[in-house]
């Protein structure tokens, strides 16, 4: 199949129009009317990733985080990002990214965050509806057939855990889960931890509508320093990194191709990304 074709198969699952106003998801690098003969899927996309696909022979590389977030003026290779967008061009490989879309489609980044910590019951925190008629105009009517008229997006996750916790079980089932090298929190009360809010990446901004929710806990990659004061002892606030919160998101990517070309070659990265170092 053609790499527009895998495209259109993404933007069915996480259609663009899903994407925040600050955003850059989409095609970042490439052309889309040649062949696939692969997929390479990762969080963020680095030289090592790039030149992971062309030991492969891989020509498309999907990841989570837009590999460019600002305009360029110059392509001159004076930071990474640029060295991999000339590397990209030079072995035709195609760059595809699926961030906040993903984050906020129907079973994206935060319902597969739930599903990990085993939370039942899963729902979006801050939902919006669209059309599924209206998501692209390259979606075509058998794509859509049988879907519901108006699918529930939105950002954010919140659920249920089948049996409660206590504070310490909780952390500690988070931190071996997602092999967070720290896991930072607020302080512990004695509460028992039942009903969970997560989002991926920097959710803080969700801290307020879980609360409201009445979340016992709220589990995301990055809370900022005043953010733990002003909570005080409303919620167990449980920041894990934002790496470890969104590695999985791979997985959602390989189901969907995986779903929809099961003779595409899909592979995982095997390439820790993440910026972050603990010592």
């Amino acid at each position: 199949m053609k790499i527009k074709e895998i495209i259109d198969a993404l933007e069915i699952f996480a259609p663009l129009p899903l994407q925040d106003g600050f955003d850059n998801a989409g095609l970042q690098v490439g052309l889309t009317d040649v062949e696939a003969t692969g997929a390479l899927l990762c969080l963020d996309v680095t030289e090592d990733v790039v030149e992971e696909a062309i030991n492969q022979g891989i020509n498309l590389i999907i990841s989570h985080h837009p590999l460019m977030f600002r305009g360029y003026k110059s392509i001159t290779g004076k930071d990474y990002t640029e060295r991999c967008i000339m590397t990209a061009i030079k072995n035709e490989i195609a760059i595809y990214s699926m961030h906040t879309n993903l984050d906020n489609a129907p079973n994206g980044v935060n319902y597969k965050i739930a599903e990990k910590i085993g939370l039942t019951n899963v729902r979006v925190i801050d939902p919006k509806e669209y059309m599924t008629q209206d998501v692209e105009e390259n979606v075509k009517a058998e794509d859509i057939k049988g879907m519901p008229k108006w699918l529930t997006a939105g950002a954010g996750a919140i659920g249920e855990l089948e049996e409660p916790m206590t504070e310490t079980e909780f952390l500690k089932h988070v931190k071996k889960t997602f092999e967070a090298g720290c896991v930072k929190h607020t302080r512990l009360t004695g509460r028992l931890i039942q009903k969970v809010a997560v989002c991926g990446g920097a959710g803080a901004f969700l801290m307020e509508k879980a609360v409201k929710e009445h979340a016992d806990a709220f589990v995301t990659g990055e809370i900022k320093y005043h953010d733990y004061f002003y909570y005080e002892d409303s919620i167990l606030a449980t920041e894990i990194g934002h790496y470890e919160s969104e590695q999985f998101t791979k997985e959602i990517l390989r189901d969907v191709l995986n779903r929809k070309f099961p003779t595409l070659r899909t592979e995982i990265t095997r390439i820790n990304t993440n910026p972050i170092k603990y010592l």
